[in-house]
């Protein structure tokens, strides 16, 4: 299939790029950057020479009507500007937030502007019937990195516990804020330092998350969310805790988790014992999950890690596309992480 990368010059765009080059169905022919328009690919991304002596392109400057799929990995809010020139017949997968919430009052007080509208939800493992509205759909919202980890974290345990006390503190690595120049990203600002950011309840997955969990309870969601800026470049550590409202244990959460998730190739409830890693998912479209129950504070903690550019961005905007287009989900995407 014909397909094109807009926004190829950044962390996700590359992590794109770089899946795309070996996926069996999807031909890369465009890829644009903004302000690298003009630039090779290799010189912005050494590590894709399977790209080599290619260049970005304006985005005015690609036929869309040649085109078959597009990935948009754009800042929040362009998006939206950029379907008008888009064919209806042509498939998209919308790695921004601009098509995510329901909620038009939600999108100004998170993002401002106007708001664009809805996209079925591309989050295949929510709930039964999730991938068969993705796979009836051509364009797709895919879901924010800390919402996924969070929202698939939460949703097995949503009839034992109270949604409307959920409190998360996660860790991401320093692609999840963009590659453009930051001077509290930069390496000697970074390195051997732990720091919160957004702090207050302000950060824009918030609604995302509410939205999808109350969607799958029934009830009004409502999350405590502080994110928090780790030393590394890329994954996310989720540590989630919530009310208990049922009488349960750690092993019988433990099994309501492994019977969830059994048939989700992407998602592993580990071992009783065994911790999520962020090393161990780098690379992988995978999600890593372990649950116990706090019975002094007769609460549930559920800790859940990903690869932020992988399930969390490129990876899960894949497995959408494949979904979309009646591939086997699985296909282009590693289950197995690099590691240390």
């Amino acid at each position: 299939m014909q397909t094109a990368v807009i926004g190829g010059s950044g962390y996700a765009g590359g992590e794109l790029l770089r899946l795309l080059a070996v996926h069996p169905f999807f031909h890369v022919i465009n890829v644009s950057a903004h302000t690298n328009a003009g630039e090779t690919i290799t010189s912005v991304h050494p590590q894709l020479q399977s790209y080599a002596g290619r260049s970005f392109m304006a985005v005015d400057a690609i036929d869309f009507s040649a085109l078959e799929l597009v990935f948009l990995a754009l800042p929040h809010g362009e998006s939206a500007a950029l379907i008008a020139k888009i064919p209806e017949n042509v498939k998209i997968v919308d790695l921004g937030a601009d098509f995510r919430l329901e909620d038009a009052g939600q999108w100004g007080k998170y993002y401002g502007g106007d708001h664009a509208g809805a996209w079925v939800y591309g989050l295949p493992e929510l709930c039964a019937g999730q991938r068969e509205a993705i796979t009836k759909e051509s364009r797709v919202a895919n879901p924010g990195c800390y919402a996924t980890s969070i929202v698939l974290g939460v949703a097995p345990a949503v009839d034992i516990i109270d949604v409307s006390d959920i409190v998360v503190v996660a860790a991401s690595g320093t692609t999840g804020a963009g590659r453009n120049a930051k001077i509290n990203l930069i390496g000697s600002e970074v390195m051997s330092s732990l720091t919160s950011y957004k702090f207050g309840g302000v950060h824009q997955h918030t609604p995302e998350i509410e939205q999808a969990l109350s969607s799958l309870s029934g009830k009004k969601a409502k999350i405590s969310f502080t994110p928090i800026l780790a030393p590394m470049p890329r994954g996310i550590l989720s540590t989630i805790t919530a009310k208990l409202t049922a009488a349960v244990t750690t092993e019988s959460v433990h099994a309501l988790f492994s019977k969830a998730y059994e048939n989700e190739y992407f998602v592993d409830v580990l071992p009783l014992g065994q911790m999520p890693k962020t090393a161990a998912l780098t690379g992988s479209n995978k999600v890593q999950m372990q649950v116990a129950v706090d019975e002094h504070a007769n609460r549930l903690i559920i800790s859940v890690a990903i690869d932020n550019l992988g399930k969390g961005a490129a990876g899960q905007a894949i497995q959408n596309a494949n979904l979309i287009c009646g591939l086997h989900e699985g296909a282009g995407l590693s289950a197995d992480g690099l590691g240390a």
